[in-house]
């Protein structure tokens, strides 16, 4: 028997590589999976994986009675919403136009700015005051800057790490895919290790060379903004960047529950 306090709060975040999803009570994360992002499996696919997820966990389906859902992959909106609607009986909020997020987005055109990085910033001002740096080392390398007053300033995107590595070996014929991780050092001495090296520790620059300069931009010196990192891959660079205060593996699912929050 559950412990729960109320109905669940499924959350959504459909991203080019991986969904991610996770059950809140209330403020509580209780439960949270990854699985790959595949747009040609259908509704019923998706489903039967939730609820084998759902089963593992020993979480009753019945208790879900909401959802929200953000996704960069438009297509697989409809398939999610007939999961919450068919399998749950779920009222499902979509994140998009419209929708309160309590942060001012002083971008161009706020319309451009991808779902994902309004709900990260939306969870790491809950979290921690301004000024920001937020880090999305994911399907692409994301940089988001949070000003002083709480606003949206923009950032910057690159190729993510496993974008960029995909992309080395599918364009180079003699050079196989290695795996991500650090190697003893920058100059390698075979072709793993040279790959490595240039993956791992140019990335490792960039990232904190990002850093450094979304600082002094934000805020004049290095040391005024709290830098918080993220996504898939955060872990295989954290401790070589060594810039970041915080990570949140899952900043993703906290903004789609404060964003729930602010427009029931």
């Amino acid at each position: 028997m559950d412990t729960f306090t109320s109905d669940l709060l499924l959350t959504i975040d459909i991203g080019n590589t991986n969904i991610a999803l996770g059950l809140f009570d209330e403020k509580q994360l209780v439960a949270n999976y990854r699985v790959a992002t595949d747009q040609d499996n259908l509704a019923d696919e998706y489903a039967i994986l939730l609820l084998g997820l759902l089963s593992s966990s020993q979480i009753d389906p019945d208790r879900i009675k909401s959802a929200i859902m953000s996704s960069t992959v438009p297509a697989l909106l409809k398939t999610f919403r007939e999961i919450c609607h068919r399998y749950f009986d779920a009222h499902v909020m979509v994140v998009g136009p419209g929708i309160k997020t309590g942060v001012p987005i002083l971008y161009d055109n706020p319309r451009e700015v991808g779902p994902d990085r309004i709900l990260h910033a939306v969870a790491a001002l809950d979290k921690y005051a301004p000024p920001l740096i937020i880090v999305d080392l994911g399907t692409a390398c994301v940089f988001d800057a949070i000003s002083e007053h709480g606003e949206y300033l923009g950032g910057a995107i690159a190729p993510g790490i496993g974008l960029a590595a995909k992309a080395l070996f599918d364009s180079a014929a003699m050079l196989n895919s290695v795996s991500l991780e650090r190697p003893d050092g920058p100059i390698g001495r075979n072709s793993v290790h040279s790959m490595q090296a240039g993956i791992f520790f140019g990335y490792a620059e960039m990232v904190r060379g990002m850093v450094s300069r979304f600082s002094e931009e934000l805020a004049g010196n290095t040391e005024n903004a709290t830098v918080i990192g993220t996504g898939d891959y955060i872990n295989i660079l954290a401790d070589e960047v060594g810039c970041f205060d915080h990570l949140e593996a899952n900043l993703n699912l906290d903004g789609l529950r404060l964003v729930y929050a602010a427009n029931r």
